[in-house]
């Protein structure tokens, strides 16, 4: 259960890639035992799955308390996991059934059949002046856009729009918490964790 013994968001992917059909089955099988003892027993602390979407494969982790991490395949889905282990718990197992709200919530969003997320959030990666930064982007509307002068005010702090843009380029859960709203002053799209086209594509995921 432990980062440290895998190679990659799911431990089990080489072995199944390497077996019959019926016995990959069946090793799924028997992790999903292992996961859903590790839960009863409570030794899972964060679980993870990955996700498929319009803009590429997202890594999904949750604490008991909520959806804590969502990363981007550009952010390397291996280092992010050692980060959650190492800043989290090293108590973190692939277990897809703690994610299937969250993965649900994705699909119908890409899907142009959600326009705000209803999961229980974990803000534990993100302190300070950048989680007040991420609390208010909710409030901006889906379709909507707000710069990151008017984001750092509405933080309380009207001149630390530098501030304001580093919480949203750190932002531990993006898509759900919407910082690719966030643009700059002149219009322009600006950076973002997952990529400029990434953010334009959901921008017009939004727009359309």
């Amino acid at each position: 259960m432990n980062t440290s013994n895998t190679s990659g968001p799911a431990p089990h992917d080489d072995v199944l890639a390497a077996v019959p059909e019926a016995d990959a089955s069946a090793i799924g099988r028997l992790h999903e035992r292992l996961a859903a003892a590790a839960r009863a027993e409570g030794l899972l602390d964060v679980a993870y799955r990955t996700l498929d979407t319009p803009v590429g494969s997202l890594l999904l982790a949750a604490t008991e308390e909520g959806l804590v991490r969502v990363a981007y395949e550009r952010e390397d889905h291996d280092a992010v996991l050692a980060r959650i282990a190492a800043e989290i718990s090293p108590r973190i197992l692939a277990a897809p059934a703690r994610l299937d709200a969250a993965a649900r919530e994705m699909d119908e969003y890409f899907a142009h059949r959600r326009e705000a997320f209803d999961l229980p959030l974990d803000f534990r990666l993100a302190r300070g002046f950048r989680r007040d930064v991420l609390m208010r982007l909710p409030a901006i509307g889906y379709g909507a856009t707000a710069s990151y002068a008017a984001v750092a005010a509405a933080a309380g702090s009207p001149k630390a729009v530098r501030a304001a843009g580093t919480a949203c380029a750190t932002n531990p859960l993006p898509v759900v918490v919407p910082c690719h709203r966030v643009v700059r002053s002149d219009g322009s799209v600006g950076q973002y964790v997952g990529g400029v086209d990434a953010k334009r594509a959901l921008l017009a995921l939004e727009a359309a």
